[in-house]
């Protein structure tokens, strides 16, 4: 369910990321920057909104290694997992939050996916989604919006090493909300 003022914000969150990448504050650097035509979006879509609660895998997260785009390895906390359906599937998904490693209690966990826009309609190594946590009374609720949906900093240039999407959070469907090309 998303609350009113949802649409709003999530403009404003797109104005700002693209208003950052403008003003050189994003991975396009130097004559890069020049050519660079803005981000672009596809609409936004409430259905792509979840909140799930968390089951999460103990007091210590295991410690979980994310190979890269660039043949590298990355290290994360496994912080838990959630269980959404997303719209075009019938079954249940469970996908893993990531976190920086050591940390107990964090605000926002990390979700890496590929999907079947991938290559064609976005980023061809993945998106990355910021997902907020929410603490209450023993439980954790995870706020996935998909409509956030983000390249990577290895998508506009050179000299990052970006989490590959494990292969649990590669989804046969298309995620047709947040970042895409400009085509």
């Amino acid at each position: 369910m998303v609350s009113d003022g949802w649409e709003a914000a999530l403009l404003t969150w797109q104005e700002h990321r693209d208003r950052g990448f403008r003003e050189g504050r994003g991975p396009v650097k130097g004559e890069a920057l020049t050519d660079f035509t803005g981000l672009r979006f596809y609409p936004p879509d409430p259905a792509w909104h979840f909140a799930a609660d968390v089951a999460q895998l103990g007091d210590f997260p295991p410690e979980i290694a994310l190979d890269t785009l660039d043949g590298g390895t990355k290290w994360f906390g496994a912080f838990g997992r959630v269980t959404v359906t997303l719209p075009g599937e019938a079954t249940p998904r469970t996908l893993t939050l990531y976190t920086p490693l050591g940390e107990e209690q964090p605000a926002v966990a990390f979700v890496p996916f590929r999907d079947a826009t991938s290559g064609p309609e976005t980023y061809g190594g993945g998106r990355y989604l910021d997902v907020p946590l929410e603490y209450s009374a023993g439980q954790v609720t995870a706020r996935l919006d998909f409509n956030r949906a983000y390249f990577p900093a290895c998508a506009f240039a050179d000299g990052y090493s970006c989490p590959r999407p494990p292969q649990e959070h590669v989804f046969p469907i298309p995620v047709r909300v947040g970042e895409r090309l400009a085509k």
